[in-house]
């Protein structure tokens, strides 16, 4: 038996969380660069507003209605998850988490009333300890806790639980659900599948594995078998290690000089540094991109990437940052107004068991990028290098113009009360 937990409006939950002002109001979380609608308060969906709706055709629409947009708080958002994430790994002996704001939990070897505890029981805690609200799907498939987690957050007569173990209910779920709601159906395939007559879950559970193999993939296949109750997909306890870590950002505003441009740049190489170094990886090959608005039809367009390479893997920040200025000059052109920039590290491999090569120089201490690493998680303070500027105002910086405290990793914005 597998147990789904998934917040509720996550971002915009956490949110409200710390602003008891907002409860009443419809609130939309936006995009880098406040681009972009990318979460949704529950009055905010009842509004008719989008994911993907652009902000700045929201800005009238905000005044009549009391809408508040604000700008993604990904510090306060991660540090919440954690916390979930905490208390359902002390609700069930194996957590798998899934994403920012769910999880699948192992219930194996529970009675149909233990089960409906259980899940009471931890939306309870979340909602005590954590002060969010989580909807709960249980089933004896990964894809049926989510169709029942979908149910649980669908219908409120359920109060956020729902336990799919009786085969009628769950076949009179199935039969409720659009085959668009189904894990992993996304929105082209819907489109095939409704095209051929497959409209509901229940169908699509119907379907043949061979003939979905035949047609579509194993994996249509795999999640057809879920759904009619055979389990195929395990608790993934131990995450794959990642094939690429990509840090990429728009630019608050347009960026013409080649200086500001490796600044922004080492600012995103020493990121994706110290996100390599906390997975245990080294890197074999460092990738630079960079490109002009594609929404500027008025402007000339430009985009190109370069790739280098090391001789050996590194984790230093150090030999990073110099591939990645070499790079960069490479692709730059004079007379563009810049848009976006990223590097990509790729060709990971652990840090442990390298195999040295006797032909090449030794590398650099690891130490030094440790210690970095610890002055920098310490909260005390960050190290940076001289490449990554110093300046207040950096106009590659992202627009946050509606950013709310980090009200649970920063001493100065904890809430005081009188």
């Amino acid at each position: 038996m597998f147990g789904l937990v998934d917040v509720n409006n996550f971002y915009a939950s956490c949110e409200q969380l710390f602003r008891p002002d907002l409860r009443s109001r419809p609130v939309v979380v936006l995009s880098n660069n406040d681009g972009c609608v990318v979460a949704r308060s529950p009055m905010a969906k009842a509004m008719g507003i989008k994911m993907g709706q652009p902000a700045f055709q929201l800005r009238d629409h905000a005044q009549s209605t009391g809408l508040v947009m604000l700008s993604s708080n990904y510090p306060l958002y991660a540090d919440m998850s954690s916390r979930v994430m905490a208390t359902l790994e002390s609700l069930s002996p194996a957590v798998e988490v899934y994403s920012i704001d769910e999880a699948f939990a192992a219930l194996d070897g529970m009675s149909l009333l233990q089960l409906e505890s259980w899940g009471r029981d931890a939306r309870a805690t979340i909602q005590r300890d954590q002060g969010l609200t989580v909807g709960v799907g249980i089933a004896p498939t990964k894809t049926l806790a989510k169709a029942a987690n979908w149910a649980a957050k669908k219908w409120p007569a359920t109060e956020g639980v729902v336990v799919l173990t009786d085969p009628a209910r769950r076949r009179r779920l199935l039969s409720l659900m659009p085959v668009q709601e189904v894990w992993g159906v996304g929105s082209r395939l819907h489109r095939r599948l409704n095209a051929e007559g497959v409209h509901t879950a229940l169908q699509l559970a119907a379907q043949g594995p061979e003939r979905l193999q035949e047609r579509y993939s194993v994996v249509l296949a795999r999640t057809a078998c879920e759904l009619a109750g055979t389990s195929c997909l395990a608790l993934d306890l131990a995450p794959p290690a990642k094939q690429q870590i990509v840090v990429s950002r728009s630019f608050g505003d347009r960026v013409t000089s080649l200086p500001v441009l490796q600044e922004a740049l080492s600012n995103y190489v020493a990121r994706a540094a110290e996100k390599m170094r906390s997975e245990g990886m080294a890197t074999l090959q460092v990738a630079v991109f960079v490109r002009t608005s594609w929404f500027s039809p008025s402007e000339p367009r430009y985009s190109n990437t370069a790739v280098g390479r090391f001789p050996g893997p590194t984790v230093d920040t150090r030999d990073l940052l110099a591939l990645a200025r070499q790079l960069l000059q490479r692709i730059w052109r004079p007379g563009f107004r810049y848009a976006k920039a990223g590097v990509m590290l790729t060709d990971l491999v652990a840090m442990d068991g390298q195999q040295g090569d006797l032909f090449l120089p030794a590398g650099r201490d690891p130490r030094v990028m440790e210690a970095m690493d610890r002055i920098n998680r310490s909260g005390y303070g960050r190290v940076a290098f001289a490449s990554q500027g110093a300046q207040l105002r950096r106009p590659w910086k992202m627009k946050q113009q509606q950013l709310s405290p980090a009200y649970t990793t920063r001493w100065s914005d904890i809430i005081q009360t009188r």
